[in-house]
């Protein structure tokens, strides 16, 4: 599961238009002012393992309002943050299961409806921990870094001493190990 969380002075949507997916909704528009907004992915690999990530996404956020001193989350389904999408039906029962257990802890949440085109506006409050993103492991239930042996990273632990001793323009590069794939030749002709 992706998150970006917006610590937001506000945020309204409208739905305008269903998708063949879309759920079935009662109020087409909705608001919510100081409030944390997590426009959320849910994603293929999280189909492992639903409630771990429900879990762990509950987890990591209330970590967040905690910083942030917030009690009011606006869930945002956003298909935009990942190119692996679950199956709608996965996505849809992850989102619920944030929104129930994070409403069980006494946060006050709203959700915006899953499967619907919106129009939308957020006021963010841009200090500098107004905008955090979230990678949630369905393996392991807590967030992704680059130590996750589950993700695809290129970053290697020699990478990161480097950059943390400031070395990382000076460092010779390892050619025995490639992080990338190569592209054949014929590709460029």
């Amino acid at each position: 599961m992706r998150i970006l969380a917006i610590h937001a002075d506000s945020i309204s949507y409208k739905a305008n238009r269903k998708t063949k997916i879309a759920e079935e909704i009662e109020a087409r528009e909705g608001s919510m002012e100081d409030c944390v907004v997590l426009l959320s992915s849910v994603e293929k690999l999280d189909e492992v393992n639903p409630p771990k990530v429900v879990e762990a996404a509950m987890k990591e956020v209330l970590v967040r309002l905690e910083k942030l001193k917030v009690k009011r989350v606006m869930i945002f389904p956003f298909a935009h943050l990942t190119p692996t999408l679950s199956s709608p039906a996965v996505a849809l029962q992850i989102l619920k299961g944030l929104e129930t257990s994070l409403k069980e802890t006494g946060i006050e949440v709203s959700r915006a409806p899953f499967g619907w085109y919106k129009e939308y506006n957020i006021k963010s409050k841009g200090h500098p921990m107004a905008e955090l993103s979230m990678t949630i492991c369905p393996y392991e239930g807590h967030r992704c870094d680059f130590l996750c042996p589950y993700c695809e990273n290129p970053i290697r632990l020699r990478d990161m001493a480097e950059i943390d001793d400031g070395m990382s323009a000076k460092a010779d590069i390892d050619h025995s190990v490639e992080t990338f794939p190569q592209v054949p030749q014929q590709a460029f002709k």
